[in-house]
């Protein structure tokens, strides 16, 4: 049995709390931070930049998956890779040239992702995943935490699940969005190999409890095969 990563998402955290937070996150258990980049152009909230990043790159030694929702992940490829992020993940709905964007993220060392907005299908990211080191799909609008989990985009995950493995990809598959025991269940047995989980691990009375539910490590968790 596979075990499932968990990669806390700070979007509901505290930020004036936030170096202690992480560092419990990374005593918690997690497996990688999950960091949402919004521009207030590409989604109509506005989170921080590569300053931040940098910041929490001298608190923790887990790696740093930035996600930028944002217009022109172009123009932040470099600083992201300055700042310490260890993967950057663009948006498939963004107006850039996607494989040129990749190879750029991973001429500077990062790993590279493509996330999925809901209403976005997969057919278009398939030329992509050979190349892409996590396909990110989002199981919530982008732009806000604590949203509900959509449910229609199970199918999506199945479908990339079978894609990835008929082709022999490495591609991991990350589902974020809504993601607590149930849902991440879910998401797990469509496919998943990595949950983001904001709310449900951040705003957990015990964040270590809540982080081994999610990764299989006690009877409520998941796991698949």
């Amino acid at each position: 049995m596979k075990k499932i990563r968990i990669s806390p998402s700070i979007l509901s955290a505290d930020f004036s709390n936030l170096g202690k937070l992480i560092v419990e996150l990374e005593r918690a258990g997690a497996d990688s931070l999950h960091l949402d980049v919004m521009d207030g152009h590409f989604v109509r909230n506005i989170t921080f930049g590569p300053v931040v990043v940098k910041s929490i790159r001298k608190l923790t030694k887990l790696p740093l998956e930035v996600h930028l929702m944002i217009e022109n992940p172009d123009m932040y490829v470099e600083r992201f890779a300055e700042a310490g992020a260890d993967m950057l993940i663009i948006h498939m709905e963004v107006h850039c040239n996607i494989a040129d964007t990749i190879a750029r993220i991973k001429a500077k060392g990062m790993k590279a992702g493509l996330a999925l907005s809901p209403e976005t299908g997969l057919h278009g990211a398939l030329e992509f995943l050979a190349e892409a080191d996590q396909l990110l799909v989002m199981t919530v609008s982008p732009g806000f935490g604590g949203q509900a989990f959509i449910s229609e985009c199970l199918g999506k995950i199945g479908e990339a699940r079978r894609y990835i493995d008929e082709k022999g990809l490495k591609t991991v598959i990350a589902v974020d969005g809504g993601i607590k025991a149930d849902t991440g269940r879910l998401a797990v047995e469509a496919g998943a190999d990595e949950l983001v989980a904001g709310t449900a691990i951040v705003n957990s009375k015990d964040m270590t409890s809540a982080i081994a539910s999610l990764k299989g490590s006690d009877s409520g968790g998941v796991e698949r095969e």
